[in-house]
């Protein structure tokens, strides 16, 4: 076991006991069992090495551990399921919030209260189960918080906009320890900053959403072969022209990993995805899928009237723990000179590209009809969003994939409008180019919220929003 003196120099022996006092939940050193288990995040692209893991139980549990801090002069990082990792938590104090699950629905408010540790699939579970659905992304296992926190583009995001928008309120431990909550009412400034700028304010411990009523809905993929790329995309950029906010949708150039997992007629090859899902009436929905049928037959359907509980086969993420690495942008169009470069660039020619994935959602609709300074979540005008994943298995392939993805995004030029959402955006480049995520005048609003809610930038492992003294 690690000699206390040799991670953290203030934590003695005498305050760890009095910690571990204070807690419900566990409290991890180095060297502990339960370390290795604890400090892993499910992108193992990231390794946090904590001086101190605390496994909170409730928020009583992470109030005790952010005054711990305070006082051994630890920083503070946090995670449910360590899906958006922008910055390992290299000698700070993990709190982990996996075990707190708390999820209660209210079928008569359409309302539910979500702990932190919760997943979006065990939300939708119960939500479901009232004939709801609450606005959660494409993969159930990621936490509903945290998704929250940066933005949160699902699949019912045109009809009913971001996650953000439809928050109540947030529970959250601020950086003096204190339990709080943030709504249009109290400490609303907090609000404002929560919806879009990230986990950098303090510690949530849960927060008050309102859900939807969607049991149902058409969704699903078409699947094409590469050679039939350019015209898929250029009829895609006409189909969106006039799709309806019922509709959200993506196409997705995916290059097959040629592993056993894939059937054997998608192996090792490059496709193309057309994915969707309608909310409202099934018949409705399969009249805009039919312009695709009549055009070509696909290499696979796979659209259908569906529950909603089903809604993550339409991207079928992986559930897994895995290395991947994250990055994109806004595009300004999907002309012809940009389908080129997302060609040229995304289509792997014998282990050209080290992306699986390059995807185009189309956003707008609800989203867009949000006030742009309502809160801080920004390029709200924007309705084409690039996003680049790849497997990243070793640290090198990580580095390629880093520098393939600034050589892809340098071939679209000006094609780009410069702005990113910050949700795509993983590891360092989530830090250098926060300020492209939000208007000028919103980020200037959210140093001044870090300045005056966390001076001593005790939660600095998210985006770079810095207080106002350490800016640059």
């Amino acid at each position: 076991m690690f000699a206390l003196d040799t991670f953290a120099p203030s934590i003695t022996p005498e305050a760890l006991h009095d910690l571990k006092a204070a807690v419900q939940g566990a409290v991890i050193v180095p060297g502990d069992a339960a370390y290795e288990e604890r400090r892993q995040a499910w992108n193992r692209a990231y390794q946090h090495e904590p001086a101190l893991i605390v496994v909170a139980r409730s928020a009583a549990d992470v109030a005790a551990a952010v005054r711990f801090a305070s006082t051994a002069d630890l920083p503070v990082a946090v995670q449910s399921t360590g899906h958006g990792v922008i910055r390992p938590a290299q000698n700070a104090l993990l709190i982990v919030t996996s075990e707190m699950k708390e999820i209660c629905v209210d079928a008569a408010t359409h309302t539910a209260w979500i702990e932190a540790g919760a997943q979006w699939g065990e939300v939708l579970v119960l939500a479901q189960a009232a004939g709801l659905a609450p606005l959660l992304g494409s993969s159930p296992n990621v936490g509903a918080v945290g998704y929250t926190l940066g933005g949160g583009m699902g699949w019912l995001a045109r009809k009913y906009g971001l996650a953000l928008d439809s928050v109540d309120y947030f529970e959250l431990v601020t950086a003096d320890g204190r339990l709080v909550r943030a709504s249009e009412t109290e400490n609303s400034d907090l609000f404002w900053g929560l919806r879009g700028g990230g986990g950098g304010f303090g510690v949530i411990t849960g927060m008050g959403i309102r859900l939807y009523p969607v049991t149902t809905i058409y969704g699903g993929n078409l699947l094409y072969p590469v050679e039939d790329a350019r015209e898929v995309y250029t009829r895609y950029r006409e189909w969106i022209k006039s799709a309806p906010d019922e509709l959200t949708s993506s196409i997705v150039l995916m290059n097959m990993p040629p592993i056993p997992q894939v059937p054997d007629f998608l192996r090792g090859k490059t496709v193309v995805f057309i994915k969707a899902a309608y909310a409202g009436e099934a018949e409705k929905g399969a009249q805009y899928i039919q312009d695709w049928l009549d055009w070509k037959s696909p290499m696979m359907n796979t659209f259908q009237a569906m529950p909603f509980a089903d809604v993550a086969t339409i991207s079928n993420d992986p559930k897994d723990p895995s290395p991947s690495l994250s990055t994109g942008g806004w595009l300004r169009d999907l002309d012809d000179e940009t389908i080129d470069t997302l060609l040229a660039w995304g289509v792997s020619v014998q282990g050209s590209s080290p992306f699986t994935v390059v995807e185009i959602r189309h956003a707008g609709g609800a989203i867009a009809r949000v006030d742009k300074h309502a809160n801080a979540y920004s390029n709200r005008d924007e309705t084409l969003l690039l996003n680049l994943i790849g497997m990243t298995p070793t640290p090198e392939r990580y580095q390629t994939a880093q520098e393939y993805g600034q050589a892809f995004k340098q071939a679209l030029g000006d094609h780009l409008t410069g702005g990113v959402y910050m949700n795509f955006m993983g590891g360092e480049e989530a830090r250098e180019r926060t300020r492209d995520g939000y208007l000028p005048e919103n980020f200037a609003r959210l140093q001044a919220l870090k300045t005056r809610h966390d001076p001593q930038n005790r939660f600095r492992f998210g985006y770079d929003i810095p207080p106002a003294a350490n800016s640059n």
